[in-house]
């Protein structure tokens, strides 16, 4: 006979997690969404217990490492470990086959099945005393045989189950995923044969830990989950609030005593039971807990206690929030300050806190309206008991507020800000405003550091409103402020005045200003506070770099600061640059970038209506697309560098943020772009025309535009050789630095409707750009 654990089946996967993708795991979630559906209906109860099986393993390990009781029964599968040792030593591992036998080597098979381990231990060691003299032997269990129990009702996976010949209810149910929140906790029925073995209340276990009804299983029993009993809810001032399953006359003492019973902050005398009544009607009972009769009224299916909790503490607390590292409720004492919550600015509050303003809110006994009083903070807990360590009064609130500056990205005190803290204050000052009580807030605006709408101060100081506000900016002006005043006349109608005021007096308190309800400052800049213009001059200058100037400053001012040019510079071809022009030149090319973009589109659509040509077009129109989008605005302004220097009649070029002068050497080529063969720079020969240096990059490309040839002189400016009479035509000589540029031919692509400017915008600018690039 071959050894039992050959025989055993494989373990295999028979829990599996909730949160799978498996046809089971979406029952599971199902069911999930169930629950928490049913939870809503009960506003937020959930059943007692059904968290026992949660977090179930993937596997359910049969158990084998607990002692075996005496009174365990043998059966097929089991195997008995025997060994010998005397006269003879050897150790056996005898399985019980199915027949209910083992065999010895020796001397034959010997029945045991049915009986208790003690007794099949007694039978071996008495049979081998009689068939092996001078022979002892020890006995015990291997490995245990499995068997086959079923798991029916409201289980969460009914079915059958192979577990461990030592499971008891609870394991099987383990197994089996647990108890739906529809099945009971407290009949779990156990059954043999069909006959009622005994019952188990899971609550005992669960909370008493009482495991003395959890019965060990044999093979065939059935485990059934019968539908849930009736429920009662419990919430408030319980430890536990759930839905608790009733097991015949229940009393208000017994489900408060299994939730946990009452915590300290409750209220017993006026216990709260919502029930339905013969007409099917919600209704509200109360019981005093504290009376024994309250603790036995009688609790109903459907009923819901709600155990209040005490109002309030009365009085006799001041309370701490914001960044401070410990907040919520403290004891008030009379005569308590600021000093005594507070002791220490570094081990109090949070490294994010403002360690120099912190806000008091108190509540008024007799009036129940709020006032809010500043603190300096560092100042009340630098000197004890002083002018600023402000007393404290029953219910007083601090609020510690976060500096902006020293809050990090994800930092706790970020939300610690004037503006969330004080919300809520501001709301309350605001609708306990009344004819004869205006709203005490006001609003700073400026460059103060938090400007916002704050509770008017209890000084109503200007100063104060400052402090609060976080303090000046460095870019404030101190001779100028304004308020802005709603009054109203003498007729009821109202109307704003603007107060001017000397800010420097007001900090220093020397200003008999008292702010009012609704006040609105404002805290004016220095103009063009800390604003600097700079100019970069670059090249064939005598000491280059970044020249910060002056308001109304002109370039030839800054080049003289700068020692003027060279001996080797090239006045003429000096390239001005202005960043509004480069903004402008970009938007152009972005037009064209547009028009082009839509004509391309045009060429694609129209196919072969252009007699075959549709392709070369689409081509030369692609072509004119990628030099736009490769283009570089210069912003160039055309200037005359030379008479900037020299003429002091030449009209002054003021100088704006941004601007940029590079001056280059003393050029020797002239340079051909655009639609020519070999697009390339010549040495500039004395004689040469505009046709001499065209033909010497071998001509124009059949998609060039000869009538419109133009070029770039080195300062800029753009001659049209055809157009111009003074330039002499295309026969007159260049200079060095010119720049010759031979367009597209616009008219062959008509038909395409592309603008004309568009190849101006080009040529103007990404060929002009390129026409700086070679001085």
């Amino acid at each position: 006979m071959g050894r039992q654990s050959e025989q055993r089946p494989q373990k295999v996967q028979v829990v599996k997690p909730l949160n799978g993708n498996s046809e089971g795991d979406s029952r599971q979630a199902e069911q999930e969404e169930q629950e928490k559906a049913q939870a809503k209906k009960n506003d937020g109860l959930r059943p007692y217990g059904y968290d026992l099986f949660a977090g179930n393993p993937t596997t359910f390990a049969p158990v084998t490492e607990i002692p075996v009781p005496s009174d365990y029964t043998l059966g097929p599968g089991d195997v008995l470990q025997i060994q010998l040792w005397g006269k003879e030593n050897q150790n056996l591992e005898l399985p019980i086959s199915r027949d209910g036998s083992i065999s010895f080597p020796q001397s034959g098979p010997m029945s045991i099945a049915g009986l208790s381990f003690d007794e099949a231990r007694q039978q071996i060691k008495k049979r081998i005393s009689e068939q092996y003299i001078g022979v002892e032997a020890s006995v015990s269990l291997g490995e245990l045989r499995s068997m086959r129990v079923f798991v029916l009702g409201e289980s969460r996976n009914p079915g059958s189950y192979s577990v461990s010949s030592l499971s008891t209810i609870t394991n099987a149910l383990y197994v089996s995923g647990g108890i739906k929140q529809t099945g009971s906790l407290r009949n779990l029925q156990h059954k043999r044969n069909g006959n009622l073995v005994g019952t188990l209340d899971l609550y005992d276990l669960l909370m008493a830990g009482d495991s003395s009804a959890d019965n060990r299983l044999q093979p065939g029993d059935v485990i059934f989950v019968p539908p849930v009993g009736k429920r009662a809810g419990i919430d408030g001032e319980v430890y536990r609030p759930a839905l608790y399953e009733l097991k015949g006359e229940s009393t208000l003492a017994e489900l408060v005593e299994m939730a946990g019973g009452l915590t300290p902050q409750a209220y017993p005398q006026r216990i709260n039971i919502e029930r339905t009544n013969k007409d099917f009607l919600r209704i509200i009972a109360e019981a005093d807990y504290t009376t024994q009769k309250g603790r036995q009224a009688r609790i109903r299916a459907g009923d819901k206690v709600d155990i209040p909790s005490i109002s309030d503490i009365t009085g006799q607390y001041v309370e701490l929030t914001g960044a401070a590292t410990r907040t919520g409720k403290f004891a008030w004492i009379p005569g308590m300050r600021v000093s005594s919550l507070l002791q220490n600015l570094d081990s109090d509050l949070m490294p994010t806190a403002d360690k120099r303003y912190a806000a008091i809110v108190r509540t008024h006994q007799e009036t129940d309206r709020i006032s809010v009083l500043n603190l300096r903070l560092k100042e009340a807990l630098g000197q004890e008991g002083g002018k600023e360590d402000l007393l404290l009064e029953e219910k007083d609130r601090i609020l510690i507020f976060s500096d902006a500056g020293k809050v990090k990205g994800g930092e706790k005190g970020r939300n610690f800000t004037r503006e969330g803290l004080f919300n809520p204050v501001l709301q309350r000052l605001k609708t306990q405003a009344s004819p004869a009580n205006p709203q005490q807030t006001i609003r700073i605006s400026g460059p103060v550091r938090y400007p916002g709408e704050y509770p008017l101060p209890a000084s109503r100081s200007l100063a104060d409103a400052v402090f609060v506000a976080g303090g000046l900016k460095d870019s404030a002006s101190l001779f100028q402020a304004e308020v802005a005043r709603y009054t109203t006349d003498e007729n009821g109608i109202g109307q704003t005045r603007i107060l001017d005021v000397n800010l420097a007096q007001a900090m220093a308190g020397n200003l008999n200003l008292s702010l009012k309800s609704r006040d609105r400052i404002l805290i004016k800049s220095i103009p063009d506070f800390a604003k600097t213009r700079t100019i970069e001059l670059r090249g064939e200058v005598r000491y280059p770099g970044q020249y910060t100037f002056r308001d109304g400053e002109t370039l030839s001012e800054v080049l003289q600061r700068a020692g003027g040019i060279t001996t080797n510079a090239f006045p003429k071809g000096a390239v001005f640059s202005r960043k509004k022009l480069r903004q402008l030149e970009a938007q152009r090319l972005r037009e064209a970038e547009k028009r082009l973009q839509g004509d391309l589109l045009g060429v694609q659509l129209e196919g072969d209506s252009f007699s075959g040509q549709s392709v070369d077009r689409t081509q030369q129109v692609q072509g004119l697309l990628e030099d736009v989008q490769e283009s570089d605005p210069v912003g160039r302004l055309v200037i005359d560098l030379a008479r900037v220097l020299s003429d002091p009649n030449y009209q002054s070029i003021r100088l704006q943020d941004g601007d940029t002068l590079s001056v280059p050497t003393i050029p020797q080529s002239v340079t051909v772009f655009g639609e020519v063969q070999f697009p390339t720079s010549h040495l500039h020969q004395q004689g040469l025309t505009v046709d001499d240096y065209l033909e010497r990059s071998g001509g124009p490309t059949r998609q060039a535009d000869e009538s419109r040839i133009y070029v770039v002189k080195a300062d800029g400016s753009v001659m049209l050789p055809e157009q111009s009479q003074w330039f002499g035509g295309r026969s007159e000589q260049l200079e060095p630095g010119d720049t010759i540029i031979m367009p597209i031919d616009v008219d062959r692509l008509n038909q395409l409707e592309l603008w004309t400017n568009v190849s101006q915008i080009v040529y103007q600018m990404a060929l002009g750009a390129a026409a700086v690039g070679n001085l």
